[in-house]
């Protein structure tokens, strides 16, 4: 398998502040990778150095080339960002912002061509969000947003697709919805998935690999079945854990 991402001893410091200390791990093409850890691991932080937003030391590269080696514009036809808050309120109809996940390939003086149309309607048809085009952002619930946001980076078309917690604050049902979406993503359409995931049995349950971190290193990576025991989860999380059975969500893979 070739590996879409490769991180190796990527360290940063913010503010004098180490975040992250050596990380190191590959992901596959293809794989749907779970990133959980205590709060101030770096999780978000590793996502935004793939994205180029820091200076690193080490290296991190998506699909051979080293992320802080791309121009913006080449990056953004490389990998796709969903992140965890969307406290800016867009006057947008659903259509007009999917289609802003056409950015790297549109000029400003020039129209969006076929192929953009196209893209964003296979994004709004594999979302189920085509209902809601005419519609304006605000006027969704935060499932049906979070669906629409996931739709703006599939119009994007990148190989990678980065998430920052994506089912957070929403209730059980649409949680499920966006957690199989993504699922359906990364079988149907190829797309190399890296979610930082704060809840533990979604991350068991979706991911194909987890991977740990804690104080800015890499703790752990290996299967769901290999994490989800008390001795791994009580030294990242510094806590006793006692394993029991738990409902999950039927899902249809």
């Amino acid at each position: 398998m070739n590996n879409a991402i490769q991180i190796n001893d990527v360290a940063l410091e913010l503010n004098g502040t180490p975040i992250l200390r050596g990380v190191s791990f590959d992901i596959g093409q293809g794989e749907y990778v779970s990133i959980i850890g205590p709060n101030g691991a770096g999780k978000t932080t590793l996502l935004r150095c793939l994205l180029g937003m820091y200076s690193y030391n080490g290296s991190a590269r998506i699909n051979g080339t080293e992320c802080r080696g791309y121009d913006s514009r080449a990056l953004a036809r490389q990998v796709s960002y969903v992140p965890q808050t969307h406290d800016i309120e867009f006057p947008l109809a659903v259509y007009d912002f999917v289609m802003m996940g056409r950015y790297p390939y549109l000029s400003a003086l020039s129209p969006a061509q076929k192929q953009d149309e196209e893209a964003v309607e296979r994004a709004l048809q594999i979302t189920g969000t085509g209902q809601f085009r005419n519609r304006t952002l605000r006027t969704l619930s935060g499932g049906e947003r979070q669906k629409v946001y996931i739709a703006a980076a599939l119009a994007q078309e990148t190989p990678v697709m980065l998430l920052d917690e994506p089912a957070t604050f929403l209730d059980w049902r649409h949680q499920t919805e966006v957690m199989k979406l993504l699922k359906k993503i990364n079988a149907e359409c190829g797309a190399t998935i890296l979610a930082v995931n704060h809840d533990l049995n979604s991350a068991a349950h979706w991911s194909d690999r987890i991977i740990a971190l804690k104080n800015g290193k890499t703790l752990f990576s290996g299967t769901p079945q290999e994490l989800i025991q008390p001795a791994p989860l009580e030294t990242l999380f510094e806590t006793a854990f006692v394993r029991k059975e738990t409902l999950a969500p039927a899902s249809e893979q």
